[in-house]
């Protein structure tokens, strides 16, 4: 089969732009057109949005292009910051801007519906009645620009494919109007029971909509089959490409341990997430607030920020910077806001630092799609807690690879996290067994099931 021409969508951007269009203009001259990543600095200009876009899907269609797979990528996303078009490693950028009248009204029904999914208690009277809302227009308005895009780009690359991720796209493939295969990937958790019966019918003609759904382990394909997905579905696990997590220097370790505060003898307990109430930090916090009185000198080491939605270059919305206020808040109230170091972003080589300068890590989500965090703590050894409302908790073989607990009992986060503190022995053979289970969700497996899964669709 020759190599194929495909089109990505998904509503976080690859890239986050820390200056405008006219900066970038005034500071490099007239730009080409698509502009080249290449040509400015990352971390100054740019940088490269955290989570599973840039740990899964860019390296996944980077690979297809190597290997010849695939011979033109394009992906269209929402960066109402950034250049039009932006050329990345072989792959063209489209960015899709939404003004903020019509922004507000997206973000409130794409957090809407992901709140209702994720189990956030809401008034489904009110849920219901979204549908109907000025709120919802917006967010259709924003698919129908995304869907308008793609079939633009069609009509001068035409495209063999549509690969479209996650919940906020979902209209897209009802308004791709093409007998061209369309794939869907929902990331986030998926349980019918969580879903309003008043959106059922409406969601049941998007997922139809697609000729084939993935998703992010064998309970949500389940959970898809039975709400009535009629095409074909699979799963595939979360997968991360392992080269970006080298092994760091000593001199690396202790430039971040100096910049945070952490001492040589202190006991880290490490999480890895975006700010945001689902993400459970605050059962960390309440968890370590337990373990001190044990263990004097650990620390809690809470890495990460905002998500795109919440940043001042995505949609704007605010929960980030209120959540990290509550969580400093509770951190006082509980007496150990001297052991809970908030990090913020980190940049690659300073998380591979901070993973390896760790005792543990936690995945302490409340729900949770998948949790590929897990999977980079492995990669070094390191032992997980991991949260039993999330997907990953799939691949826990309990006391064996991992610890699972209940994300509604601090107490139990707070016992688990004592056991392997202070059992060092059991604590490595954890770490020893996560690695060996790391395996299954590392890119060469990923590449080669979703792409079976694509070809198979040609």
């Amino acid at each position: 089969m020759p190599p194929l021409r495909i089109c990505v969508n998904s509503q976080t951007p690859l890239v986050r732009f820390n200056i405008t269009p006219e900066e970038l203009a005034r500071r490099y001259g007239k730009l080409r057109t698509p502009l080249d990543l290449g040509h400015l600095t990352e971390g100054r200009d740019y940088q490269f949005t955290p989570g599973g876009v840039t740990r899964m899907v860019f390296p996944l269609i980077k690979r297809m292009l190597r290997e010849g797979i695939l011979e033109d990528a394009h992906w269209v996303s929402l960066n109402p910051t950034g250049p039009e078009e932006v050329q990345a490693d072989g792959i063209t950028l489209h960015h899709v801007s939404l003004a903020r009248e019509r922004m507000r009204g997206y973000g409130y029904v794409k957090e809407l519906i992901w709140g209702i999914v994720h189990g956030i208690p809401l008034d489904l009277g009110s849920a219901a009645q979204i549908l109907w809302q000025d709120e919802f227009s917006d967010y259709t308005y924003y698919n129908r620009l995304s869907a308008e895009r793609i079939i633009r780009l069609d009509r001068r690359h035409d495209f063999d494919v549509f690969y479209i991720h996650d919940f906020q796209q979902l209209p897209i493939g009802s308004m791709l109007r093409t007998l061209k295969p369309k794939v869907f990937r929902w990331h986030i958790p998926f349980d019918a029971s969580m879903i309003p019966k008043g959106w059922r019918e409406l969601l049941s003609i998007y997922f139809n909509s697609y000729d084939m759904v993935i998703v992010s382990c064998k309970k949500y394909l389940e959970a898809l089959k039975a709400f009535g997905y009629a095409g074909e579905a699979r799963y595939v696990y979360p997968y991360i490409d392992p080269s970006p997590y080298a092994k760091p220097t000593e001199v690396e370790i202790a430039e971040l341990c100096r910049g945070l505060g952490i001492r040589e003898g202190d006991r880290v307990v490490l999480v890895v997430a975006r700010l945001d109430p689902m993400k459970g930090q605050d059962r960390a916090i309440r968890a370590i607030a337990a373990v001190a009185e044990e263990i004097p000198n650990v620390k809690l080491l809470l890495v990460g920020d905002g998500s795109f939605s919440s940043s001042r270059q995505g949609i704007g919305l605010s929960k980030a910077e209120r959540w990290a206020g509550e969580l400093r808040a509770l951190a006082k109230g509980l007496g150990v806001e001297d052991r809970v170091i908030f990090a913020g972003h980190l940049a690659q080589d300073q998380l591979n630092a901070a993973y390896a300068r760790c005792d543990l890590t936690v995945l302490p989500s409340i729900r949770e799609g998948f949790g590929l965090v897990v999977i980079e703590s492995w990669l070094y050894g390191k032992p997980a807690i991991v949260t039993s409302k999330a997907g990953v908790a799939e691949l826990i073989e309990d006391g064996r690879n991992g610890l699972l607990f209940d994300p509604d009992d601090p107490i139990d986060l707070a016992d688990k996290i004592s056991l392997l503190l202070l059992d060092r022995e059991r604590a490595r053979v954890l770490g020893e067994n996560g690695l060996a289970t790391s395996k299954r969700c590392l890119i060469d497996r990923g590449v080669m099931e979703e792409s079976e899964i694509i070809l198979g669709m040609v």
